[in-house]
């Protein structure tokens, strides 16, 4: 068992490569729910894959760096992302588990963007909309969002394994 949790530390380049691979297929599931079931996604949706694409990116640049220390920057980085995209989705779960009286279906994310400056785009986007305290599919009874902040939660505890991990010999 102890071999096992000490595989991440002992080969931090194939753990992160593995974790972008992971993301790209998170997103590409996505897209499949999107463009092949039907469901559009809301704005804490949207900065979710965001977050994901950032987590993805950060791991696999990290992944392909020699040095230590850049590496470090990177899993770093891929955390910070992580944990603001667990944040998120631990919202939007929050939203589906209490969802608000009034339900009102807000603008979309581009056109938040478009129509306001960011400084007022941003706290609009995760006040959330109906849309967002809505469950449109489930897996094994735990929702879009619940399964995204398991993934994100899951890459935040790794990146801070590999930031904390001393370095193999």
């Amino acid at each position: 068992m102890s071999a096992l949790l000490a595989w991440p530390a002992q080969r931090p380049r194939q753990v992160l490569a593995l974790v972008a691979a992971v993301c790209v297929a998170l997103l590409a599931f996505g897209m499949v729910l999107q463009h092949v079931v039907g469901l559009e996604p809301c704005p804490m949706c949207i900065v979710q894959r965001y977050a994901l694409i950032l987590v993805a990116v950060l791991a696999a640049l990290a992944a392909s760096l020699k040095s230590r220390g850049a590496r470090q920057v990177g899993v770093g980085l891929m955390g910070l992302f992580a944990g603001f995209g667990a944040f998120t989705a631990a919202r939007q779960s929050w939203l589906q588990w209490n969802p608000p009286e009034i339900m009102s279906c807000g603008r979309d994310f581009f056109g938040m963007i478009e129509a306001f400056p960011l400084g007022r785009a941003i706290p609009m986007i995760f006040r959330g909309s109906g849309d967002c305290s809505k469950i449109d599919w489930t897996f094994l009874g735990l929702t879009i969002a619940n399964w995204s902040f398991l993934w994100f939660v899951a890459f935040t505890l790794l990146a801070l394994g590999l930031l904390l991990a001393r370095p193999a010999r």
